[in-house]
């Protein structure tokens, strides 16, 4: 049966309404949903079984679709089904299990899983005609293709690996002005009393130290061994990551081109009834630039889920100049929006969330 929406229903939709829009033909899949695979506010979408590793990256545009793209631009092809290493510095495009065939009145937005961006993996969702890339536009019927860019380290990935995440959405909700100043009075969004709210709740980075021996963050190391996208807690840290000390200056120089894990000052909060995502503060500031990954699911951070003090992790990288970071600096801004309803299950509340209560976190790949 489709989904029916009342004319004022708006937000994004919850688990149960991304499994009824799969039950009316609105998700297509290749191989049936994982029982896992549906989120809070979110779809996980999994890689077909091959792998076009092309020159450049693209857009189709108005006027042409992926496929054709692909067929102009391939260099090879590579069969994911048994597991195939995808090197750094190339350009893949996979084809997803999942395609769409949306109402009108229902779009879409992607994005890199929370995992993906903690390995520097660069992956962005492509649809036919697009203009955009992770944007899906109310009514799109067609497949879905990831863009894939390893940037430090090699993965080895396969038919079914989960490298990205789809948001569903009726209208767009976000909270602003004074209805976002009255959310944070009631639910305490960051803990900070004196919290910038203006284009959505300001997030700085914590540069005075987590534990007794002050650890900032963890620069990652160059010319490492490969990573299994699919496996967790298998690699040594030593192998992959320096750790980075808090210094008196309460400062980081970011060196060109390297890439660090840091984590928010303040602790962040998505309230049931709401979800969240992270972008850039400002846009013209081209030193450096903070990879945002994932969503922050309802529930995120809130302690009737568990998840009481959870910070935002962030990937940073910078470009062309070293460039100096300062303590609580401000490195982007939370924008919330309305779900269409409270999903059934909330974020870290028994579904095997990995960053639940987080501190300063890496990849769910990593051994503790």
């Amino acid at each position: 049966m489709p989904l029916a929406f009342g004319p004022t229903d708006r937000g994004i939709l919850p688990d149960r309404m991304i499994a009824a829009l799969t039950s009316s033909g609105g998700i297509i899949t290749a191989v049936p949903l994982a029982d896992d695979q549906i989120q809070p506010a979110s779809l996980d979408l999994r890689l077909g079984e091959i792998a076009f590793r092309v020159r450049a990256s693209f857009l189709p545009g108005p006027r042409a679709s992926v496929a054709q793209r692909i067929d102009s631009l391939k260099l090879h092809e590579i069969a994911l089904g048994d597991g195939a290493v995808l090197e750094t510095g190339c350009v893949y495009i996979v084809p997803l299990l999942e395609s769409l065939a949306l109402p009108a009145d229902l779009g879409a937005a992607a994005n890199p899983k929370s995992s993906t961006g903690r390995l520097d993996v660069f992956t962005r969702v492509i649809a036919d005609g697009a203009r955009s890339f992770d944007r899906i536009e109310p009514g799109y019927h067609g497949p879905l293709y990831l863009e894939i860019s390893p940037r430090t380290f090699p993965v080895l990935v396969r038919e079914g690996s989960r490298l990205s995440q789809m948001r569903f959405h009726r209208g767009r909700t976000v909270v602003a002005g004074e209805a976002l100043t009255g959310l944070h009075a009631s639910e305490g969004l960051v803990d900070d009393p004196d919290a910038d709210l203006s284009e959505g709740v300001a997030v700085g980075v914590d540069l005075a130290g987590f534990g007794p021996d002050g650890l900032v963050g963890y620069r990652a190391k160059r010319h490492t061994g490969l990573i299994d996208v699919d496996r967790r807690a298998r690699y040594e840290v030593a192998d992959y990551w320096e750790p980075l000390r808090a210094s008196r200056s309460r400062t980081l120089i970011l060196d060109p081109d390297e890439f660090y894990i840091l984590a928010s000052k303040q602790a962040v909060t998505v309230p049931p009834d709401f979800a969240a995502e992270m972008v850039p503060f400002d846009p013209l500031v081209g030193e450096f630039r903070v990879h945002y990954a994932g969503f922050f699911d309802p529930g995120f951070g809130c302690d009737e889920a568990g998840g009481h003090g959870s910070r935002a992790v962030l990937e940073v990288r910078s470009h062309e100049v070293p460039f100096i970071l300062e303590h609580g600096q401000t490195v982007g801004r939370l924008v919330y929006e309305h779900m269409l309803a409270q999903p059934d299950q909330l974020y870290g509340e028994g579904i095997g969330s990995n960053y639940q209560a987080q501190g300063l976190k890496l990849s769910k790949h990593f051994r503790p």
